[in-house]
Order: structure tokens, then C-alpha cells, then sequence
């Protein structure tokens, strides 16, 4: 638990209480007899400030009167925090450390029965439950009654909750109206999504107005907040009503579609209140900045919607300002959003006040554009601190910058000092593996914020962390802070480190530092493994003292209590299934988790049913294509977890073909699921039966995938989009599909200023893109027309520019060359197909016949 600097407070019998003291509280109670009335000598007597630090080795000993008492005190006076539970801080928040939930357990472990007024005593303790005590020790009428204090418990988890919902619905509980949707309180996250939408819209909306039951939705899972959008969006009658009445814990997730606004426009108060993504604040950015003369009244939210088309009807002067309201109040751009924004900005020339503007826009610059207002040192030292992200890691401009750093702060070698270091920020992430070697730990701090390597850079910094000059000392010495310390250079640590790490300060890390930590779940597992014995031996039968019970389950460290035998033996008897959305959280081996996986292949020889596939996790990776078509899916809720976890294409496959084989629909969820590079693995036959109506719920990415897939999309967006084609948002609605576009609907939308980028361009259709004029082309780009020039050596641009007369191209006056001259034809070479042997005979006469035929035209045009 957390550090007791008043542990000093408490002398002599405190010592046997709660046992061997360490740095991180209080450790147990002792097993020997003690005076319960010595102040400080019990559990009993302790402060009250005190109880929120018990161990659970503290309370194992309590009567169940004394339990009840303590549950009763904790809830009183042990603030939540929110923390990560398990290890793996890539999770969702939960309200407990491990230690808590054992010491809950614990408690609750005391009572056979669990009736109403146990449950209203023992208030934030009853998440102790376990799912054996919610389906057999609490009455159908019992649980009822106590469904005021349970939903007042936070940090269910998903079994648990899910438990006490289906137990209380299947008792007949009724959820007829608002008032008893939100007297569930926190339980609600263990409804269905089928469950959620077979209830009354009314009841929903009602619900929504109640401000207790708003503050449960913020942990809810992202399904279940997607379905509540759904049914909400389904009964209002226009978007700025649903932005008026969409909690703020909801607004995210609102299809884009469905935030464009006609007559009746939100107001700006309603938009700041609530917490967009930047594809949202896009649609309804152009109607707020022309409404708003301050734009310091916007929220963070609505000024992350910045689009291009905007700044050129704005002006300047007026993108100026808005740029510097975006640096205070620190606006996350993308990297099209800031390209066109440092146009505007610089359109006029530099500005001198540019440390005004946001940071990453310094990406954009170099250190000459910097020169009238600053230093190359101050220029960089902003750069280091900017999103490098936005340039790609081999990117000529990023080398560039690499480059003109090192210029700038007179690094010749490869020793970089501890200032330059600082002052290189995020760029020291693009070092050579000579610049680690030769500058030491100068550089661990910020290599520790990267967020990846190459090969050789990771070899560089295993060699100083080995070698044991630094402040760190070599790796026999480190400790737990050590480790909390060096944070996310653990990842790239290979056995030869880890094996030298004592086992102490590695158990210890994992304890009390992890949580926190930027490391995956396999990362974690890696220092498991070197903490479980080298040979495992084979366990005739499962240890007394290793039998797995609700405590052991919810003990994050779990994985280093048992070797895969010991584990194999101890899990025969023990139902997993109403803990595995938990204990595969935790940082088991490859091993362990193939145990695991044994034991659920016993259970379900005929395939995992679709509630069981939502808890798996961790070890779906293992999963083989035969075993794949073997479940039974039939959530979209759950497709979109597998394809989350699912790492292989095959696994992908597998999965898609077998959700679309068992008849389930290609619905929003599904959609969302699938989309990215899963969506390129789905047939002309599924792609035909999406309908076209679905895309206006969905932002879909398949521009990697085949020209047929494109070419289908396209024209089910085009339906599903033609009721706002005489909108400015169309083009926002219907850009992501334009790869499929025929060139007469492009021609069309180059007369509606819709600022298109040149990688867009540079995605449509081959034979649409050709068939524009340079005219058209400018009519689509508009304002980003001078970005083509960058291109006009890339494909298909070059070919593009290839096809059009030079006196046309000069006309855009970008300087764009490449073009036909005057009194030259453009040859376009046909792609043929290798020609078949019956054809042969026709090719050769030509062959033949060529030097004829040119002849014959050279005359004509001698004599013309």
C-alpha cells in the first residue's frame, strides 16, 4: 500500500500486529497471541487514518463482528484513488490496488450469508464479492434490497457486475423507467448491449438527466457507451439538441454524420462543454470560428477541429490569433492541420513573436525561418520538446532536423554532454547507436521516453546499462526505484540484465511501480519468467499451501506464485471463467498462459462460447485458425475485442469469415471492428452486403486495401451521403472514399472548394486522377496547390503531370515542370496484357509493318 511515515508513531507490540515492517506499509499481522487493548496493538484500536493501509495478513484474524466494524470504518475514511489495477497500465482505471481488493476479500470471506444490512455495512468492502458469493450467498430478495448500497461501490470489475445485473434480472427486477436505470448505479456497466436496446428510448433519456446516474457512464465500457449514443441519437430530432443533451462522458462517441448542422445550430457553450475527438470538431469548426470574435472562449476540444478550408476564409491575421490561443491552451494538431496552418502563419513572413505559436509548428520551420526571432539553440529546444511523431522516423525532413541540431549545439563527435542532451529533447530518440556508446548515461533520461528503438540503438544502451558507469551503478545493485527510474528502457532489457537484477528488487518493482508504467503485458511477463525457477518439477498434486482461492485470484502477482506445473495441477477443479477478464491481465508466461488455455480447452472441448471469447485476452495470439472456426460469436461487441487482440492476419481472417459465416450482421460495432487492415481481408460478397446507411456511423480506413474495395464503398458513401451534398461537410463525409471516385464526380467537387491535400490526390483511382485538367486539379487542391510542386517527381503525380501541356501547368504559376511543350504529342504507352500464342502471328505483321507506318506519318507532317 502506500508509504506510513507515521510508522514511527506506533512502538514495540505494533511490530507483532502488523509483522515485518518494510517501505511499503504495513505487512500482516503476527501469528502469535496478542494484547488486543495495547494501543496500536491491534487492528481494532488503530486510528482511523491508519485502517486505509492494512495489509491483508492484518484482518485474516477478525470475528466477523470486528470485520463488519472495520469494512464500516474503511468506508468512512479511505478515500479512492484511481489506479490501474494489475500490472499492465495499457488497462482501464480501476478504484484499487491489489492490496485493497485483498483486504476486501478478506472481510467479506467472513459472512456464509450476505443480507442487507451486511451488504449497507460493509458499503465500499463489499467489492470483496466474489462471483460464488453474488450467484450463492446473497437471496434473489436480498439482492434486490441492496442494490441502493451496491451501486454505490465502485471498481467492480466486469464479472462481478455482469453477475449481479443477470442475477437481478432473472429475479424479475424491472428497468421500466429513468429512476430505476440509474439506481443501479455502478452496476450498470454490467448490462448488455442487447440488453441496453431492447429498453424504451424514454427510459434512456430520462435516465441521462439525472446527474447520478451521468457520473457512472464515465467508466462504462466503450460498447456500451456506443449503444446509449445509438438510442439517444435515435430519439431526438436534431443534432443540436443531441449536442445539448449527449453527457460529455458520451459526446466522443457520436458519429461524425450525425454533427452537421442546417438552420439550428448548437450553441457555443453547449460545444465547449464537452469533449470532442479532433474528425468531430471538424465538421462544426467553420460555423463556431466565423460565429466567434473571441476565440479564447473555445475549449480545447473544439480548437483541435482546425481545418485548412477555414483558414483561407478567415484571413491571416485572424489564423494568427488563433494559432497563439491554441499554444495556451496547449491544442494537439495533426500533421495536415499544422502544415497549412504555418502557411497562414508565416504567409507574410516570419513573425517575431513566433514562440507564441505552438511548438510542433517549429517542425515545419528550420532553424534560418528561426533566425529573426531567436537562436538555432532556443529553435531547438522547442523542436526537442515538440510531437516528433508527426514526421515519419525516416523522413528526409526529420533526418534534416537530426542534422541542423547537431550543426547548432557544435556536436562534431559522438559525445553528446548532459545540456545538448536536454536541449535535443525528443530528438535524441534519432541517435545512432555511436552517439549512445560514446555519451553514456547523458542520454538515458531522455532515451527513456522513446517510444521505440532500432536494433543496433537498443544494443547501445544494453552496453552502458551493463557496463556499470553510471550513477545507477551496475545492475547487481539496482533496487525497486532504480528500476521505477529507468522506466521505459525495462523493455529492451534481454536476460543478460534481467539475471543480475536481484529477484528482491524485481518482485518489488512489479509490486508497487507497475502499475504505472508505460510496459505492455508480454513486457512484464519477461521479468516474470526470470523470477520463476529455471526447471520446473513436475507436481504430483497441488501444494496445501498453493490452492487457488478468491485471494490468490486477486493478487496481481499470481503469476510468480506458481510454476506451470504447480499451476497445472493446482487449476484442476477451479472454474476460471468468472475470473479471466482479471487474472489474464496479470504477467504470466508464455508458459503459464498455455496452462491456461489447457484447462479452458478442457472446459469448452467443443469451442468457446461467445461470453467466454470477450475475457480472453491475452493469450488469443496462440489461438490457430482450426480452433478460431470453432467459436461461437455472435457479438459484434466481441468481434471488435478479438480483432483488437487477434495479431495475425490469418488469425484475422479466420475470425471475420467465421463471424460473417454464422449469419451476424456488418453493423456499425462491426464496422468499427474490422476497419483498418482488417477491413482489406473482407470479399466483394460481404463488402455488398454492408448497407449504405451504416457508413454514416462510421470513419472507415481501407485506403491500402484493393480497387474494388474501393471502387464498392465509394458508391454505397455516395448514397448514403447525397441528402447533404449541398453542405460544406460533405466533402469531410465523403473524402475518406474518394479512391473509388470516377473522374466525372470528381470534376464536379473541384468546383466546391473543398481544399483537398495532395495526398488524397495522389490516392484516387489512376484513371479518374488522369482525366483531370490542371485547372480541375487547382479547383480540388485550392489553397494546398503549392504543395503539388513537392510531388511532381512521386507516382502517380509525375504521370499526371507527364499528360498535361507545359503551357497549362504554368498557368497554376507554381512552378511545376514536366509538361508536353508546344508542337509535341503525348504517346501514351497502353498497358498490355502478355500476349497468348493464338496472337503472335497478328504482332509480328506489326513489327513488320512499323517502320512503314512511321515513315508515312513523318512525311504527312513535312508536307502539312
Amino acid at each position: 500500500m502506500g508509504v506510513l511515515a507515521f510508522l514511527g508513531e506506533c512502538k514495540g507490540p505494533v511490530m507483532k500486529i502488523m509483522g515485518k515492517s518494510n517501505d511499503f506499509g504495513l505487512n500482516g499481522c503476527s501469528s502469535s497471541p496478542v494484547n488486543e487493548t495495547t494501543v496500536c496493538a491491534s487492528v481494532k484500536s488503530l486510528p482511523d487514518k491508519f485502517v486505509c493501509y492494512l495489509s491483508p495478513s492484518a484482518v485474516s484474524n477478525l470475528s466477523r463482528d470486528d470485520a463488519l466494524s472495520l469494512a464500516h470504518r474503511i468506508t468512512k475514511n479511505c478515500p479512492l484513488k484511481v489506479t490501474h489495477r494489475g500490472i499492465n497500465g495499457g488497462r482501464a482505471p480501476s478504484f484499487l490496488t491489489t492490496e485493497e481488493l485483498q483486504v476486501a476479500s478478506s472481510l467479506v470471506s467472513k459472512f456464509e450469508h450476505f443480507t442487507p444490512a451486511i451488504l449497507r455495512e460493509l458499503g465500499q468492502v463489499a467489492v470483496g464479492l466474489s462471483v460464488s458469493d453474488i450467484e450463492n450467498k446473497i437471496s434473489d430478495e436480498d439482492l434486490e434490497a441492496s442494490l441502493p448500497a451496491l451501486g454505490e461501490v465502485r471498481g467492480w470489475n466486469a464479472d462481478q457486475s455482469s453477475a449481479i445485473i443477470n442475477k437481478l434480472l432473472r429475479s424479475g427486477y424491472q428497468i421500466s423507467d429513468g429512476q430505476s436505470l440509474a439506481k443501479l448505479g455502478s452496476l450498470v456497466a454490467g448490462l448488455s448491449s442487447s440488453r441496453l436496446r431492447s429498453l424504451p428510448p424514454e427510459v434512456i433519456l430520462e435516465a441521462i438527466k439525472l446527474p447520478e446516474f451521468v457520473q457512472q457512464l464515465v467508466t462504462l465500457p466503450s460498447a456500451l457507451k456506443r449503444t446509449f449514443v445509438e438510442m439517444i441519437s435515435s430519439s431526438v430530432s436534431n443534432p443540436a439538441e443531441l449536442v445539448k443533451l449527449i453527457p460529455d462522458a458520451l459526446a466522443s462517441y457520436i458519429p461524425k454524420s450525425l454533427l452537421v448542422f442546417e438552420d439550428e445550430k448548437p450553441s457555443i457553450e453547449d460545444l465547449n462543454r464537452k469533449t470532442w475527438t479532433r474528425e468531430q470538431a471538424a465538421m462544426f469548426f467553420s460555423d463556431v470560428i466565423k460565429r466567434e470574435p473571441d476565440f479564447s472562449r473555445l475549449s480545447q476540444s473544439v480548437l483541435q477541429g482546425y481545418t485548412c478550408a477555414v483558414a483561407n476564409e478567415i484571413g491571416t491575421e485572424r489564423v494568427q490569433q488563433l494559432a497563439k490561443v491554441m499554444k495556451k491552451k496547449n491544442v494537439q494538431l495533426g500533421e495536415d492541420q499544422l502544415s497549412c496552418l504555418v502557411k497562414m502563419v508565416t504567409l507574410h513572413g516570419i513573425p517575431k513573436d513566433l514562440d507564441s505559436y505552438p511548438k510542433d509548428l517549429l517542425l515545419f520551420l528550420s532553424p534560418s525561418d528561426y533566425a529573426a526571432t531567436g537562436s538555432c539553440r532556443q529553435y531547438f529546444a522547442s523542436v526537442g520538446k515538440a510531437n516528433l511523431d508527426l514526421l515519419q522516423r525516416d523522413s528526409s525532413e526529420r533526418k534534416q532536423l537530426l542534422l541542423e541540431a547537431l550543426a547548432c549545439l557544435k556536436i562534431s563527435g559522438t559525445q553528446v554532454n548532459e545540456e545538448n542532451a536536454e536541449i535535443l529533447g525528443h530528438l535524441v530518440c534519432d541517435l545512432g547507436e555511436e552517439y549512445i556508446r560514446s555519451s553514456g548515461e547523458n542520454l538515458l533520461e531522455q532515451l527513456s521516453q522513446c517510444a521505440s528503438f532500432l536494433p543496433d540503438q537498443e544494443e547501445a544502451i544494453k552496453s552502458v546499462i551493463s557496463s556499470g558507469n553510471t550513477t545507477f551503478g551496475p545492475p547487481s545493485v539496482w533496487s525497486a526505484s532504480t528500476l521505477n527510474e529507468l522506466g521505459g528502457l525495462i523493455p529492451i532489457f534481454d536476460h543478460s540484465i534481467l539475471q543480475k537484477i536481484p529477484k528482491n528488487a524485481l518482485t518489488l518493482w512489479l509490486k508497487n511501480f507497475a502499475h504505472d508504467s508505460p510496459l505492455s503485458r508480454e513486457q512484464l511477463a519477461t521479468v516474470v519468467e526470470e523470477l520463476l525457477p529455471a526447471r520446473h518439477k513436475r507436481a504430483s498434486g497441488c501444494p496445501d499451501d498453493k490452492k487457488i482461492t478468491d485471494t490468490v485470484l486477486n493478487d496481481e502477482l499470481m503469476p510468480l506464485m506458481y510454476t506451470p506445473e504447480e499451476l497445472r495441477a493446482c487449476l484442476k477443479n477451479v472454474s476460471l471463467e468468472n475470473h479471466l477478464s482479471q487474472i489474464l491481465n496479470y504477467a504470466f508466461s508464455k508458459e503459464q498462459l498455455a496452462v491456461i488455455k489447457e484447462n479452458l480447452d478442457q472446459t469448452y472441448p467443443d469451442g468457446y462460447p461467445d461470453s467466454l471469447l470477450s475475457k480472453l485476452g491475452t493469450f488469443l495470439d496462440s489461438a490457430t485458425p482450426e480452433e478460431i472456426k470453432r467459436w461461437r460469436i455472435t457479438s459484434p461487441n466481441t468481434l471488435a475485442f478479438l480483432l483488437e487482440n487477434l495479431p495475425k492476419d490469418k488469425q484475422a481472417i479466420a475470425l471475420i469469415e467465421r463471424y460473417v459465416t454464422l449469419g451476424n450482421p456488418l453493423n456499425a460495432t462491426a464496422l468499427k471492428a474490422i476497419n483498418g487492415k482488417h477491413f482489406c481481408l473482407l470479399n466483394a460478397t460481404s463488402l455488398n452486403r454492408i448497407d449504405s446507411n451504416t457508413l454514416k456511423l462510421v470513419s472507415l480506413n481501407f485506403s491500402s486495401c484493393p480497387q474494388f474495395t474501393k471502387d464498392i464503398l465509394y458508391a454505397k458513401a455516395k448514397r448514403a451521403f447525397s441528402d447533404q451534398h449541398y453542405l460544406s461537410s460533405y466533402y469531410t463525409h465523403i473524402e475518406p472514399y474518394l479512391g473509388g471516385a470516377p473522374g466525372a464526380d470528381l470534376k464536379a467537387l473541384s468546383k466546391d472548394n473543398v481544399n483537398m491535400n495532395v495526398d488524397t490526390l495522389a490516392k484516387l483511382r489512376t484513371d479518374s486522377l488522369m482525366s483531370l485538367t490542371p485547372a480541375e486539379v487547382k479547383g480540388l487542391l485550392g489553397g494546398n496547390i503549392r504543395d503539388l510542386v513537392k510531388w511532381q517527381n512521386k507516382s502517380p503525380i509525375q504521370e499526371w503531370v507527364r499528360r498535361q501541356k507545359q503551357a497549362e501547368l504554368d498557368k497554376l504559376a507554381i512552378g511545376l515542370t514536366g509538361g508536353t511543350q508546344e508542337g509535341y504529342i503525348i504517346i501514351v504507352t497502353p498497358q498490355f496484357q502478355p500476349p497468348s500464342s493464338s496472337a503472335l502471328g497478328t504482332v509480328a505483321m506489326a513489327a513488320h509493318l512499323l517502320p512503314a507506318l512511321l515513315l508515312s506519318f513523318l512525311m504527312t507532317m513535312a508536307l502539312s
